[in-house]
């Protein structure tokens, strides 16, 4: 096919859909179906609804080609999981006996039954389900979501393609099972599991499809000779199938490498690839492989990740550059847009001009038809959408909210000296023992407790104006006497006021700092029925007044012990905002940190002696490809240290981290020079704790005891154990015990048995260590 044939075919699609719903529809359903107010077939409606009102919206908006089986109640990869047959033994009898309750008890464990490990999809906020496989493992195909899908979808007349989650990527991303050895790698059940999938495509097939997408964006990681050899292997196998439909591979969040040579030489008739700044390497790497003749390619030109208009014109270059490449080109965004909000159109607190530099969901389906339509017709057909977004790109670009000289100034003047304690950590260290007073196994919270109702409302009250600032204060002020009074009552060691005041840990901040906006209905999913509202990182960062110190203080005057101070870090700030795309990331976080510094001097000087800056995206944004490594990793620990080292050396820093594989990044957590660290280790049974000791991390530690994503109540002698393996790993004097993450998300009978249990574990196993 010619360039000018394939302008010609171009089709307008998208690699998947936020599952939500406008008004978050599909969380409410769930929620109300684990408190039994709604019924499982109510629920299984609520998901076909939400299914069948994507597919319209998609169409309507010109969209060629509508993804199905991308929708899901928890998780796609626990959802894939369920589709190869890999059900953990400890929940076959659950999901045997109730398929529905027994999937998310995978999700969320049940009092009696861990759930699956989770942690981050990549370098996104998105969590997914950890597969566990051993040598043992039989893989079962059950391809019954995704046919029944599928189908939905051709009843209503559409074109539709069913997404799976590929094989190589699956393998990749699980781990060796609760008693396989740890060396074990789950990338030697390909040949076991490439038959599920030959069945599964086999009935996609029988179902309708003519085209089934295979994601596996775990090829744009560096990868080794043998993981290509197994993804060559795949893809030989799968295209050598008879009974199939046309097969597109998907990559996407990074260029491919080496792996698309071995992707674009594959017998299967389309790849799809990312086009946009982290994958723009893939267009001269494809072209050096010699595109891809004859097979159907879809570029990926709109940012699936973040929310700033798209530049049309450069687009179209990027296209027409596309168009000698492939036999047909196709126009999308570069990954799914489950990652970004559904829509502009609600927000009602942001001026319109600047709402015009924003795309959410629909508004990039909106950018993608407009460049299939260019690309296929000419740009002339688009004439006024490319001079509407020339004024866009340009208003944007010469805002004053953009550009504050004095923040710049600022920022330019900082030296290295002023990222850098005033002592090293074995004086510091010394200075707050004597200054804290603490004891052996000192125990503590990591932040939030549990956001009621009668929170929320208060909150919702304030903002429609049926209380007063005064009468939202005084309901506040009420909640941390409540969690102080709690916190002492169960003899935790170091305190925290619970953020009864904070809507969420990033936009709390946000909404207090200039250079940010925040929206009302931004909503995009984080793990099951978690939803966070993203700010929005427009204009340079600069903070105005204290942000935490008069309810921090408050606290303070409720006890003799210590209360932490509660800060988001700099690199968090970042990672779980929309981040502004027209500057380096390294200036934007040295700005947060500098306003974060300031918060951190004045908790300080209002007699705050411990204070944690929470940094649990220090992993999750780490670069996909190690060579980009050290070049984050540098400004990323720069911008902690900047926020925190203008303290005293008897003033203790914390950090927290939480969720994701913390393996390689442990000689930056060591180059933050924080004090204490806390981390996820409760469904990883101490894995970081190993690590940190292998490491030789030389500071104090709180791998967490409890696991705060599950409901489950750990017991007393269950913490301990866990204490006890931390003890095997990390000296007593520099062990902490804690949770695993906040506790915002928990109830509070669950929260005040499950740190009870805590506190008697860290007491029996300090009597133990007194007593040996």
């Amino acid at each position: 096919m010619t360039p000018k044939s394939a302008a010609a075919a171009a089709r307008a699609t998208v690699y998947g859909y936020p599952r939500q719903g406008p008004n978050r529809e599909l969380k409410k359903a769930i929620e109300g179906y684990w408190k039994g107010r709604v019924t499982a077939d109510a629920l299984r409606t609520t998901g076909a609804e939400l299914r069948r009102s994507n597919w319209q919206q998609l169409t309507e908006a010109g969209i060629h080609e509508v993804p199905t089986g991308d929708f899901s109640y928890y998780d796609h990869v626990l959802d894939t999981t369920v589709m190869v047959g890999a059900i953990p033994e400890r929940h076959r009898a659950a999901v045997g006996a109730d398929a529905l309750g027994g999937y998310f008890a995978m999700a969320r464990g049940t009092q009696d039954v861990a759930p699956l490990e989770m942690t981050k999809w990549f370098d996104t906020n998105y969590h997914y389900l950890v597969p566990e496989l051993g040598p043992d493992t039989v893989f079962t195909a059950d391809s019954t979501k995704q046919v029944a899908e599928l189908k939905e979808a051709l009843a209503l007349g559409l074109t539709a393609r069913p997404v799976l989650l590929g094989p190589v990527t699956y393998l990749l991303l699980a781990k060796p099972a609760p008693g396989v050895p740890a060396d074990f790698e789950p990338l030697t059940l390909l040949d076991r599991l490439l038959p599920v999938y030959a069945e599964i495509l086999a009935d996609l097939r029988a179902a309708g499809a003519e085209w089934v997408q295979i994601d596996e964006p775990a090829l744009v990681q560096d990868r080794t000779p043998a993981e290509l050899n197994a993804a060559e292997r795949a893809y030989r196998e799968i295209g050598a199938l008879t009974d199939r439909s046309r097969l597109l591979v998907a990559s996407y969040f990074d260029r491919l490498g080496d792996a698309l040579p071995v992707l674009a030489k594959a017998p299967v008739e389309g790849l799809a690839l990312d086009f946009t700044e982290s994958g723009a390497a893939n267009l001269d790497a494809l072209a050096a492989a010699g595109g891809l003749p004859g097979k159907r390619l879809v570029a990926g030109v709109v940012n699936g990740r973040n929310i700033w208009v798209n530049d049309l014109e450069k687009s179209l270059s990027t296209l027409a550059t596309l168009l000698g490449l492939a036999d047909r080109v196709d126009v999308a965004a570069s990954c799914s847009l489950l990652h970004v909000p559904l829509d502009t159109a609600p927000e009602r607190d942001i001026e319109p001009q600047i709402l015009r530099w924003l795309a959410f969901a629909k508004q990039k389906t909106v950018e993608i038809v407009t460049l299939a339509k260019g690309l296929a017709q000419g740009t002339g057909t688009i004439a006024a959408e490319l001079a509407a977004n020339r004024a866009d790109l340009a208003s944007r670009a010469g805002s004053p909210i953009t550009h504050d000289p004095a923040v710049r100034s600022r920022a330019a003047a900082v030296t290295e000296a002023d990222g850098r304690r005033s002592q090293p950590y074995t004086e510091r260290a010394a200075a707050q023992r004597t200054h804290l007073g603490l004891p052996l196994l000192p125990t503590t919270t990591i932040g939030s407790f549990p956001q009621t109702g009668e929170l929320r409302t208060a909150r919702a009250d304030l903002r429609a104006g049926r209380i007063d600032a005064a009468g939202y204060e005084e309901r506040i002020k009420a909640e941390i006497q409540e969690v102080v009074t709690f916190q002492e009552k169960t003899g935790i060691d170091v305190l925290v006021h619970g953020e009864p005041e904070r809507n969420d840990m990033v936009q709390y901040f946000a909404e207090q700092l200039t250079g940010y906006l925040a929206t009302q209905h931004g909503w995009v999913q984080s793990y099951g029925t978690r939803y966070v509202r993203p700010p929005i990182l427009a204009g340079d960062i600069s903070r105005p007044e204290p942000m935490t110190v008069p309810w921090t203080r408050y606290a303070q005057s409720l006890t003799s012990r210590p209360v932490k101070g509660m800060l988001t870090g700099p690199v968090t700030m970042l990672a779980w905002s929309f981040v502004r795309d027209d500057q380096p990331l390294g200036e934007t976080a040295r700005q947060v940190a500098l306003a974060l510094r300031d918060e951190v001097n004045d908790l300080e000087a209002a007699g705050t002696s411990v204070i944690q800056v929470d940094e649990p995206a220090l992993r999750e944004t780490l670069p996909l490809r190690a060579a980009d490594h050290p070049a984050y990793l540098a400004w990323a620990t720069e911008a902690f240290r900047l926020c925190t080292s203008g303290v005293r050396p008897d003033t203790q820093i914390h950090t927290h981290m939480c969720y994701a594989e913390f393996g390689d990044i442990v000689q930056a957590i060591d180059d933050l020079d924080a004090d204490v660290i806390s981390l996820e280790a409760a469904r990883s049974h101490m894995q970081v704790a190993r690590e940190l000791a292998a490491h030789g991390y030389p500071r104090e530690a709180g791998p967490g005891v409890y696991d705060i994503h599950s409901p489950r109540v750990p017991s007393a002698e269950e913490a301990a154990d866990l204490l006890r393996t931390g003890l095997k790993a990390i000296p007593a004097e520099r062990l902490w015990v804690n949770p695993d993450c906040g506790l915002k998300t928990r109830d509070w009978p669950e929260t005040r048995a499950s740190l009870e249990n805590l506190v008697a574990a860290a007491r029996a196993v300090r009597g133990e260590l007194s007593a040996s």
